[in-house]
């Protein structure tokens, strides 16, 4: 992973506002000047669009962030890029499973903004979760 931190392209973070009780798991506030990436949300499938992990949060989730190490490679950008990240889950006990795949990519002092929603079904039933993410990268 290269390393923009520091830089004057890095993606200024605000884990605590005035006023705003701090974040543990993600940044409150991201603020980045450069060309804007947006990542579909990624389903855990494989490249053969086969579902990875039946059932499992924690392979569904390494999966889903493979995909979107992928999908940002493919515009250029990396995980240090990311400014926002949506968590789609069928049932917010996955967080923590999403957390640590999580935490493979991103280290916990570069945290983007992030919203998580439970919500009542994906495309298709065998899915755990669904993440999105939006990128800057400096130009």
């Amino acid at each position: 992973m290269s390393d923009h931190h520091g830089s004057a392209t890095a993606p200024t973070r605000i884990p605590a506002p005035a006023g705003v009780a701090p974040a543990a798991q993600y940044s409150h506030v991201v603020s980045a000047a450069g060309r804007f990436v947006a990542v579909s949300g990624q389903l855990p499938l494989d490249e053969r669009g086969r579902l990875v992990g039946e059932g499992d949060p924690a392979a569904q989730a390494r999966q889903v962030f493979e995909n979107l190490r992928r999908c940002l490679a493919a515009a250029g950008a990396g995980f240090e890029h990311v400014v926002k990240l949506t968590y789609f889950v069928t049932d917010t006990a996955h967080l923590p499973a999403v957390r640590a795949a999580r935490a493979a990519h991103i280290p916990d002092d570069r945290l983007p903004a992030s919203s998580a929603v439970q919500v009542a079904a994906l495309v298709a039933p065998e899915f755990l979760m669904e993440i999105e993410a939006l990128a800057v990268v400096g130009e």
